[in-house]
């Protein structure tokens, strides 16, 4: 199975490279594992909020395919524990999924047909965190998951 991380947004800040880069090679021991940034559309700094949403959308919408497994995290999701989130990989996993997409919208979120797509959508906190940071966050808690699915020390009951 593969984790591909999806993201909307600039390249990872140079502050974070270091980090992410760690947790997704940690991850690439259990999993192949890769980052797709997004690169938002060249006038979005000028469009209305709606139409930046809808683009940003198309292009993640353009690039699945309809058997992949689609986790979308939003403010707006259900809230996981960490074992929780492992026992949706783990369960991918046994189903054999060949793909996991994890995504990150841009500023605005996403539009419907991204959210009608998610097969899981799911709220990483009650607080809001740059994109940049939760990047880094969604990282450590996809290794942190894969090692609860191997019974590895790394979480901590």
């Amino acid at each position: 199975m593969k984790i591909l991380f999806w993201s909307v947004g600039a390249r990872h800040d140079a502050s974070l490279v270091k980090a992410i880069e760690d947790f997704t090679q940690r991850i690439s021991h259990y999993y192949a594992c890769e980052w797709k940034l997004v690169s938002p559309p060249k006038n979005a700094a000028s469009m209305p909020v709606a139409d930046q949403k809808d683009a940003e959308s198309e292009l993640l919408l353009k690039s699945l395919d309809p058997v992949d497994y689609v986790v979308l995290l939003d403010e707006r999701g259900k809230m996981l524990s960490s074992p929780e989130l492992a026992a949706v990989i783990e369960q991918r996993a046994i189903n054999g999924a060949k793909k996991i997409h994890f995504v990150i919208g841009g500023a605005f979120g996403v539009n419907d047909a991204v959210r009608k797509r998610a097969d899981l959508v799911w709220q990483l906190s009650k607080l809001v965190f740059p994109h940049q940071l939760v990047r880094l966050m969604l990282a450590e808690q996809v290794y942190r998951a894969s090692t609860i699915i191997r019974g590895e020390k790394y979480h901590h009951i």
